[in-house]
């Protein structure tokens, strides 16, 4: 499988590309990489180093893969972060020439805006570049509750509300829907939420909750989601296996108390989960 991955980066720590890009790899992916930004770390530091890139170096980044003649053997492509309206623009540039190389390619757009409880931290016209262009182009998503809440103009405190939401995204194009980081009427204290909708119906992962608040987990399960998709077809597995993998380092992260992401420490839960957690139909 080869993917084409347009991310951010960062040298220490893992968020963006460095988030997405080993895991894939180590499910046997070929990623092609392209970075947004390079930063010396993620922002969540208060202090970082590096530069954002302009949307031209992304397309001409795309050309010259293209003149390799390898576009027609891209399966598909990844996205998260976008710096600006111009950078989101030239990701839906790169999609569209995937798709005229290879019809069968396959967009996935992590639809990075906010959270609860911190609102809205992109960029002014971000959120609206997302709902209006992005989400209308991509055949899979991964917004987390509150990126659901605003791409569907709907509020979500139910898990009937939730699918509702996850319908009125359907109706505008996207096939797949994972919901990251839900935590609803129904969900239990200590646990929180995945929902994946997709043609073969709508599945719920529950997993105890954990002590992390770290950046970089929402790009790793974009990347695992959108890889079990596109090598089982099913909507169950994909969330089951996505979820079951980031637990398992998100689990391995908490013991350890590290700021950053455990990756490469526990890389086998990519491959082999060491707790499995079901997908429930509902």
């Amino acid at each position: 499988m080869n993917l084409l991955s347009i991310q951010s980066h960062v040298a220490y720590g893992h968020v963006g590309n460095a988030s997405a890009v080993f895991p894939l790899q180590r499910l046997g992916v070929e990623v092609w990489a392209i970075n947004t930004v390079e930063f010396s770390n993620h922002t969540g530091y208060g202090a970082w180093r590096g530069q954002v890139f302009d949307a031209g170096l992304i397309a001409e980044l795309v050309e010259g893969i293209a003149e390799r003649g390898v576009l027609a053997r891209c399966d598909g492509v990844l996205s998260g972060y976008m710096g600006s309206a111009d950078i989101g623009a030239a990701v839906l540039g790169a999609a569209g020439r995937v798709r005229a190389a290879n019809a069968n390619a396959t967009y996935c757009c992590d639809p990075v805006i906010g959270d609860v409880g911190r609102g809205i931290f992109v960029r002014p016209g971000i959120p609206e570049f997302m709902r209006e262009k992005a989400v209308p182009a991509a055949d899979v998503i991964t917004p987390n509750q509150f990126e659901l809440e605003f791409l569907a103009g709907r509020a979500v405190g139910t898990l009937p509300e939730a699918i509702a939401a996850c319908d009125a995204l359907h109706r505008r194009g996207p096939r797949v829907i994972l919901v990251t980081s839900l935590h609803v009427a129904e969900t239990p204290p200590g646990a929180i939420d995945l929902l994946a909708s997709g043609p073969d119906g709508r599945f719920l992962v529950r997993t105890p909750r954990l002590d992390v608040a770290l950046n970089g987990a929402g790009d790793a399960i974009a990347a695992l989601f959108f890889f079990h998709v596109l090598s089982t077809g099913s909507t169950a597995e994909a969330v089951a296996q996505a979820a079951s993998a980031i637990y398992g380092v998100l689990a391995r992260t908490e013991k350890a108390q590290s700021r950053e992401l455990l990756l490469v420490e526990a890389q086998e839960e990519f491959v082999k989960p060491s707790r499995l957690f079901p997908a429930s139909a509902i």
